[in-house]
């Protein structure tokens, strides 16, 4: 695996990329574009959003949330780790409690359901490796990774998504670009 997967926020997010040929949305496509076969193991459930999480998408500590924790791959390599979280009536209104949310993903289930994200604010950040970090991405504990904090938000300035990726080291490249006029 000796090209890295490009990760361009440019364009990632646009609904034509998303919905390249059969893509399940932006990973797949990123890596499908490498000659790779993505994969991606998804466990969808209904839990307690963490304090900082919840501040984001305007609900209280502690409410509950639809959680998408996914295992994404590149042919049979681990190259990312993401969580989303999702407020329940978005997540019940866009059907995007089954592991597979079809062509696109689910911020394609979002929009379809009249929830589409106009703005996307992604900051990303240096973190120690957790020990199940560590094990799954095969670094020691404590090793510096990076973490994409991604926030999806309506043209009403409401948040939808909130998906925290972490990244295995070495497989990424980051580009953005940001219109200048």
């Amino acid at each position: 695996m000796s090209d890295k997967i490009l990760r361009d926020s440019s364009t990632r997010y646009l609904r034509a990329r998303r919905e390249e040929g059969a893509s399940r949305g932006a990973f797949d496509t990123e890596i499908r574009k490498l000659g790779s076969t993505p994969r991606v193991e998804t466990t969808v459930e209904r839990g307690t959003t963490p304090e900082a999480v919840a501040t984001i998408l305007g609900v209280e500590a502690g409410a509950e949330t639809a959680t998408r924790k996914r295992r994404m791959f590149r042919d049979d390599h681990l190259v990312q780790l993401a969580d989303s979280y999702i407020p329940l009536d978005v997540a019940e209104a866009a059907g995007i409690e089954q592991p597979d949310p079809g062509k696109g993903g689910i911020i394609s289930r979002m929009a379809e359901a009249g929830f589409e994200q106009t703005e996307v604010t992604e900051e990303i950040q240096q973190h120690p490796a957790t020990e199940a970090e560590a094990e799954a991405l095969g670094v020691e504990a404590g090793a510096l990774l990076l973490r994409i904090i991604h926030v999806g938000r309506t043209a009403e300035g409401r948040a939808v998504e909130v998906t925290v990726h972490t990244l295995a080291p070495g497989a990424w490249v980051l580009r953005y670009s940001v219109p200048t006029n």
